[in-house]
């Protein structure tokens, strides 16, 4: 990680350097010259909001200038995420967003930008796996007699999200399409904290969520934990097994963390933040507290690697979207 000592006695060496060699009229300023806000489309205090914060405190020790998380709210995330994609390009307006990057475009049908051309992804810091969980009505002591139960009564079963088009919403439709294309219906919430009393009292029949979220009600045995939908399993609960051990080949699903910056931000700026980011990200400290959030951090993350994990997910989850018909209300 840069410190801040490093960085202020580079920026005197360049401002020296240039009183004898003249800066191009064309040459771009370095990073950061000015206060960079770091803007959540989601509310203060939610789980994308808190690693926003750990992380633009991170920053703001490291960098010259202090970075500051600004939640911007509304019509889901398109608010925030518009308001960045009409920013200066100069990488002091960031974008700390989630999987909702990946199905804007699937979900609405008049976006006021293009999620991936006005977009350039710099850096994804973290995957986030999720827990199938059951409640008392849902019968099965494991995968395999949970889908068996749901394939024999099509359409009886429930599970809860917490909103149609989301992570949540989006891994439980992979669940029933990799399942052999059950059938079950969809009770969206305003977050999962408001489906879990329904889980808790069998009004619902089952629901993934993510890990942090769903460990306290399985490790209480208040619920069911059937599986985790990450490619192995967490350190956090290593009796659970993964889909794939549990018996659904090929069943993976994050929800996850990614900074993005307005295209046409120079390619020198985007490699400049990136290095900053993922050097926080190596922090032993930052590391901890994010995986005590059972986020699997990143530290090596690329612009160019961003951007196919970025085209990845949006080749994973349109058809979903497609054909289950999901839409912005």
């Amino acid at each position: 990680m840069f410190s801040r000592r490093h960085v202020l006695g580079a920026s005197a060496g360049l401002a020296a350097s240039g009183a004898l060699h003249p800066v191009a009229a064309n040459a771009q300023p370095s990073w950061p010259v000015q206060p960079v806000r770091l803007v959540v489309p989601y509310a203060p205090g939610g789980p994308t909001d808190v690693p926003a914060r750990l992380i633009a405190d991170e920053l703001s020790k490291s960098l010259p200038q202090r970075v500051v998380v600004e939640n911007r709210t509304g019509s889901g995330v398109v608010i925030g995420t518009d308001a960045v994609a009409k920013a200066p390009k100069d990488g002091h307006t960031l974008l700390y967003t989630t999987i909702s990057h990946a199905t804007l475009r699937a979900i609405f049908r008049n976006l006021p930008f293009d999620p991936v051309g006005d977009f350039t992804p710099v850096a994804l810091t973290g995957v986030i796996p999720m827990i199938l969980m059951t409640g008392r009505n849902m019968p099965g002591a494991n995968l395999g007699e949970v889908i068996a139960a749901i394939r024999e009564k099509p359409g009886e079963y429930t599970y809860g999200s917490s909103g149609a088009g989301g992570a949540l919403h989006l891994a439980a439709e992979l669940f029933l399409l990799k399942a052999g294309g059950l059938k079950a219906s969809h009770v969206p919430y305003r977050g999962s904290a408001a489906a879990m009393p329904d889980l808790l009292n069998g009004n619902l029949s089952m629901m993934l969520d993510v890990a942090a979220s769903a460990l306290p009600f399985v490790q209480r045995g208040e619920v069911k934990g059937m599986a985790v939908s990450s490619a192995a399993r967490i350190p956090q609960a290593p009796d659970l097994p993964t889909f794939q051990e549990a018996g659904l080949p090929g069943y993976e699903a994050y929800t996850w963390h990614m900074v993005l910056t307005p295209s046409g931000t120079p390619s020198a700026t985007v490699q400049t933040i990136n290095r900053a980011i993922n050097g926080v990200m190596a922090n032993p400290a930052v590391r901890q507290r994010l995986q005590d959030l059972t986020m699997q951090t990143r530290s090596d993350s690329t612009p160019e690697s961003a951007r196919a994990w970025l085209q990845e997910e949006l080749q994973k989850w349109e058809p979903i979207i497609r054909d289950a018909g999901i839409t912005a209300n």
